[in-house]
């Protein structure tokens, strides 16, 4: 299916790795010109060189901290420079540490607001004003499926994606008019290095292998296995297109089946 992004300018947060370098991967083999951001600039700047030597597209790497709202507008200024305009924001994250409520003191929460609500408030006020302009954007969030079901051990996570949820379904309703959709996809457990990260916290706070968590976890999966991004990109890049026009305010797991709700 062609999903008319060639040529679209598509801005990718947390980009260098993981669900981030999954995503801008898909939108390469669309065709789709690159915004890339992250943190550390020598993993970023060798994405962007992968990308436009596989796919020949072109990239723009912004090392930046969008937590900061001068990073999230450096990234859009300069995307802006380069291209003229962003169609498509694709917000994504690391997650915020695990564990239980009282191991987490009150900076832990205020670092966990500012990476993973206030990083994605700051993007969306940048390239809003762009997107009400042209009559047309995109704005897909990666949250998790710990929004729908919450995840033992990650109360942070559990708590700030649930605002971003909130944000991003009353948004949607705000400039649904304007041609502009906004949808949340929520990976489930996936093959990267943030659930390396996590099964080696459980390990460690459980005194099991990490080996034994990875089977937990692959036990509570109906499909019997972990996802891989690629599977995860693969619904981002759709609702970035214009057959998804008419879809906007929802928040789709990508999770093998793990959620165990009705709707």
């Amino acid at each position: 299916m062609d999903l008319g992004l060639k040529d679209k300018v598509v801005l990718v947060a947390g980009s260098s790795r993981g669900l981030g370098r999954a995503v801008a991967e898909e939108f390469a083999r669309e065709g789709a010109s690159l915004v890339l951001c992250s943190r550390g600039r020598e993993a970023l700047e060798a994405a962007a060189s992968e990308l436009e030597k596989g796919h020949g597209v072109s990239t723009l790497p912004v090392p930046c901290d969008l937590s900061d709202p001068e990073g999230a507008r450096e990234v859009v200024e300069e995307a802006r420079g380069r291209f003229g305009r962003v169609d498509v924001l694709v917000t994504n994250t690391g997650g915020p540490p695990s564990g239980p409520f009282e191991s987490h003191d009150a900076e832990a929460w205020s670092a966990a607001v500012r990476q993973n609500l206030d990083s994605v408030l700051n993007l969306v006020r940048g390239v809003l004003p762009g997107m009400k302009e042209a009559g047309w954007g995109r704005i897909v969030n990666v949250t998790s499926v710990a929004v729908k079901q919450p995840v033992d051990g990650l109360i942070l996570s559990n708590s700030v994606r649930a605002a971003v949820t909130g944000f991003a379904r009353t948004l949607a309703n705000e400039v649904a008019s304007e041609g502009i959709t906004v949808n949340n996809v929520m990976p489930g457990f996936t093959r990267t290095e943030r659930l390396v990260d996590l099964a080696g916290a459980a390990s460690e706070r459980e005194g099991v292998s990490p080996e034994e968590v990875y089977r937990r976890w692959e036990d509570a999966i109906p499909m019997g296995r972990l996802g891989e991004p690629p599977e995860f990109a693969a619904l981002v890049a759709f609702l970035a297109s214009e057959q998804a026009s008419y879809i906007t305010g929802t928040s789709i797991p990508v999770d093998g089946g793990w959620i165990r709700a009705l709707v």
